[in-house]
């Protein structure tokens, strides 16, 4: 299948967010595109927003060495890293300022297949804002073409 174009995508993403014992669950069925550029793949798709009606650009890239990068444009900029049992810092534009944490990633998988082609994605990691830790992230998508 030729990636390079891109190839429309329904993507079902599911997050769990436990912060202070208190967990809510999200749930999404979206539309999207995957994309191949060389040999890192694209995950791409518009995700609304709570109590809004703005809808914000996310990019989920996989690295060929296995690494995650979520990236989320708009208002509030961010570029969380994940790579397995490994911390990463990073830094969050927000109206008000930067905002630096890191995510601690105790579990990544992905999984690619050509027929039909799909592929998901589990991530469980730790965000932490300096040494006080913000809560613990479940997130998992799904998607096929």
């Amino acid at each position: 299948m030729e990636l390079k174009q891109g190839v429309p995508v329904i993507i079902q993403l599911k997050t769990t967010v436990d912060q202070k014992g208190q967990k809510q669950n999200y749930l999404f069925d979206l539309k999207g595109q995957f994309v191949r550029i060389g040999e890192t793949l694209y995950l791409r798709y518009k995700e609304q927003q709570p109590d809004s009606e703005e809808l914000v650009p996310v990019t989920i890239k996989i690295e060929p060495d296995g690494k995650v990068q979520l990236i989320r444009s708009g208002q509030m900029r961010m570029r969380l890293k994940f790579s397995y049992q490994e911390k990463n810092e990073t830094i969050m534009q927000t109206p008000y300022g930067f905002v630096r944490f890191c995510t601690f990633t105790h579990d990544l998988k992905v999984s690619l297949k050509d027929q039909p082609f799909s592929g998901s994605m589990d991530i469980q990691y730790e965000l932490q804002a300096g040494e006080e830790k913000m809560g613990d992230y479940h997130l998992q998508i799904a998607f096929t073409a």
